[in-house]
């Protein structure tokens, strides 16, 4: 292990000297700065962090609050996950993975402790019950997801009650009226997670405008919960030609299912999807969808939360527009 002595004297300065330039407490010289910069890069040094946390009451760590459960895609979950973590090393910060459902306490334990700088919350509810307690501490903090209240918090999100009404548009725009939305799992909405209940309200409000018949199922993973949903729409609407899916894991069951009952895609049923880019190009058939900006999602939050760290930043909400892809599952609607 290189101490800081030996970077000091390496680069003919003072230990103080080299202490200065690792925490900016101090102006100095570029000259000098630069030449104690490149003994530390040539020499591998790395500062403790427990030694520089105390000297700097700052840990260099960003505390990232993902709920793992067993009724979320968590594909997506990871891939945010891994954007705010390199987004993070680019500004000098290491990211704390919370992966259990804490909830309040996991919000007191970060913030009480001093175990990290700031926190990214995920899996965001309209009503979530960490929300009060972020509200009281003073610790930098962002969302990823958007609750009912955004008062006095820094949200990040796609833009889900833009993305609802998107997706009814296009098919709308093809003829179809009669259009069966199949949703998450239904603990989602029991939970009242705020990326599935802001996508309904989005279709919802803009099916009605446009004058369409719609109807929402929530729908469990795999093949057999998509043959019940499915099964159970048809025999509702039997006249559906328009699917909408916000669930990765019923996207192949539902084509599957469609492709037994004899039913083309695009040309007796059109299919649009929200959903990761990979999982719309590597389904069956090519998904019309609206891609989850997952990467960009990630890299906005830890910009937001470094700009609060650096007294930069304001309670704000930003919402990214989603862009719908036209492939090969959407088409006009049949010839009655």
């Amino acid at each position: 292990m290189v101490t800081l002595a030996e970077v000091a004297q390496h680069a003919g300065v003072s230990a103080s000297t080299v202490s200065y330039v690792l925490s900016g407490k101090r102006s100095i010289s570029v000259t000098t700065r630069q030449r104690v910069e490149r003994s530390i890069r040539e020499l591998g040094y790395h500062p403790n962090a427990g030694a520089r946390a105390l000297a700097s009451s700052r840990s260099n760590i960003i505390a990232l609050m993902v709920p793992l459960r067993t009724d979320m895609y968590v594909p997506v979950m990871m891939e945010i996950a891994i954007a705010v973590a390199t987004t993070a090393r680019t500004h000098g910060y290491d990211v704390l993975l919370l992966t259990g459902e804490e909830g309040p306490d996991a919000v007191c334990r970060v913030s009480g402790s001093g175990l990290a700088d700031g926190m990214i919350l995920m899996d965001v509810e309209l009503d979530d019950e960490r929300l009060p307690l972020l509200r009281e501490t003073d610790q930098p903090a962002v969302l990823i997801g958007l609750p009912a209240d955004t008062t006095g918090l820094t949200c990040v999100d796609l833009d889900f009650k833009a993305t609802g009404a998107l997706c009814v548009e296009h098919l709308a725009t093809l003829g179809h009226q009669d259009i069966a939305v199949i949703g998450e799992a239904p603990a989602v909405y029991e939970r009242h997670t705020g990326f599935a209940e802001r996508t309904l309200d989005g279709l919802r409000s803009r099916g009605r405008e446009l004058g369409l018949r719609l109807l929402h199922r929530p729908c469990g993973g795999g093949y057999d919960a998509m043959a019940v949903t499915l099964s159970r729409i048809l025999d509702e609407r039997p006249g559906t030609t328009g699917f909408v899916v916000q669930n990765e894991s019923a996207v192949e069951p539902l084509l599957a299912l469609l492709r037994q009952q004899g039913r083309a895609v695009p040309e007796d049923v059109s299919v649009v999807a929200i959903c990761p880019e990979q999982v719309a190009v590597q389904a069956s058939v090519r998904l019309t969808s609206v891609a989850i900006p997952a990467q960009e999602m990630g890299r906005h939050a830890v910009e937001q939360l470094v700009a609060k760290f650096d007294g930069r930043g304001g309670d704000e909400v930003v919402l990214l527009a989603p862009e719908l892809t036209v492939r090969a599952s959407s088409g006009p609607a049949p010839a009655q």
